[in-house]
């Protein structure tokens, strides 16, 4: 379940910046850096901060999220 989660949160935040660079400003292609970035670091990591955020709301874990584990 906290795999699905993860997976609308991030599309939903990847498209929202898109729309908002193309419509209110390009600056907001930043955000979409900042969420690839943070991928990137949780496949080497293993620690992702969204997968914490989901937990502590109630998420259950079944399987892995953002990073194998």
């Amino acid at each position: 379940m906290l795999n699905t989660y993860f997976r609308v949160i991030v599309g939903v935040m990847v498209l929202l910046s898109v729309v908002l660079s193309v419509y209110v400003s390009p600056k907001w292609m930043w955000f979409t850096v900042f969420i690839g970035v943070n991928l990137i670091q949780s496949a080497f990591t293993k620690w992702c901060l969204l997968e914490t955020i989901l937990v502590k709301f109630g998420i259950k874990k079944e399987g892995a999220s953002c990073s194998v584990k």
